[in-house]
């Protein structure tokens, strides 16, 4: 069986979370499946040490300045097409096998049309509804999103199967006081902190978080706010300083991913505030470093954090500040959420992601196709 897979996402070097499970599972595919023959398209040349060479691993680089996806994947697959066609983190080309599977990650842009500038808006729109009728068979990240896939797009829900992603096994508690006061120190964090960690964007309810850590009226804990700045999250700082906690609230810019465990790990307790998330990574990744997650009780996240995290209200700052403030001055409270993260992180593997995936392509690709292309 030759599987296609749209790669294109695993070269992109300052990866976010599409990125992230994009190149994870296909990692794990073609190690998990080395009787499968794997065609992997690429609009520009990867390293090895992102996706390792193997006999029954192809690589097509096939570059091209604009519409990659629609003009050039379109022709390769049409004129040299897979059994199946696997698109992880995209959108499915207009022309395309007749088996097909795509990952849906979330459908935010419609609970928060005003998260988006109104170009990507209409292009996840419209892309959002095109491959959840054109792909055979489609992949969610949570039950959530697969419940929104059917609310919003009327999808068949026997055309959906969630699989939760995973998490890299660099996950872990970092004991070395050394190695987390050196990550400390390159992002010019000096106090003990609470830390948010993800792409800096109105979806993430920042302004909400701020106020909330306003309301702490706490001198002796910082509120970092650590990754690369999406829209609209220019005036994050001057918000800090307009309600006095200029001094207290640091954003760090990007983070390096070898940076990434000691920065949870040597946070108090890390928060989510997010008023919408399909599948949220960073929630996961703070459980599995031993951080007490404080997070929002919208959409995928009770799915992700389960048991182990404390949940808010994310329009109550009132509510938000509660959940912090009471998760801060509990010790005992904040060990046993680090201990029950511990293990609700343990069963978000990619090994899991991987096989179940299989699964669905196995099942996708048995089926016998409509002749031609779609």
């Amino acid at each position: 069986m030759l599987i296609g897979i749209d790669a294109s996402r695993t070269t992109i070097a300052r990866r976010t979370g599409t990125e992230v499970y994009s190149l994870q599972l296909i990692r794990h595919l073609v190690r998990l499946r080395p009787d499968w023959q794997f065609r992997l398209y690429f609009n520009q040349a990867p390293s090895d040490e992102a996706i390792p060479t193997a006999a029954h691993v192809e690589r097509r680089v096939i570059p091209f300045p604009r519409l990659w996806t629609h003009l050039r994947l379109s022709a390769e697959v049409t004129l040299r097409p897979p059994d199946l066609l696997f698109v992880p983190a995209h959108v499915l080309p207009i022309l395309h096998p007749r088996r097909s599977v795509v990952t849906v990650h979330d459908v935010g842009h419609r609970y928060h049309p005003e998260a988006h500038p109104p170009a990507q808006r209409c292009y996840l729109e419209w892309s959002t509804r095109y491959h959840t009728h054109a792909a055979t068979h489609l992949l969610a990240d949570s039950h959530a999103t697969r419940n929104d896939l059917i609310r919003f797009y009327n999808a068949d829900p026997t055309r959906i199967t969630v699989v939760h992603l995973g998490i890299d096994a660099d996950f872990r508690p970092i004991q070395d006081p050394a190695q987390i006061a050196a990550v400390k120190a390159k992002y010019g964090i000096e106090q003990p902190y609470i830390l948010y960690l993800g792409t800096l964007q109105p979806r993430k309810n920042l302004t909400r978080l701020i106020q909330a850590f306003a309301r702490l009226q706490r001198e002796d804990i910082t509120l970092v706010l650590a990754g690369k700045q999406g829209w609209l999250s220019e005036d994050l700082q001057a918000q800090a300083q307009a309600i006095g906690v200029g001094t207290r609230v640091l954003l760090t810019g990007f983070v390096d991913d070898a940076d990434r465990p000691a920065l949870y790990s040597g946070a108090t307790l890390f928060v989510m505030p997010s008023l919408y998330e399909g599948f949220c990574f960073p929630v996961l990744e703070a459980m599995a470093c031993g951080t007490p997650v404080v997070c929002s009780n919208v959409a995928s996240l009770p799915e992700v954090g389960g048991d182990a995290a404390r949940f808010f209200d994310p329009t109550d700052v009132e509510a938000m500040a509660k959940a912090i403030a009471q998760t801060l001055d509990d010790p005992l409270r904040r060990a046993h959420m680090r201990a029950c993260g511990l293990e609700q992180s343990k069963t978000f593997t990619w090994e899991r992601c991987a096989r179940q995936t299989a699964t669905v392509l196995e099942q996708v690709s048995s089926k016998t196709p409509q002749r031609g292309f779609r």
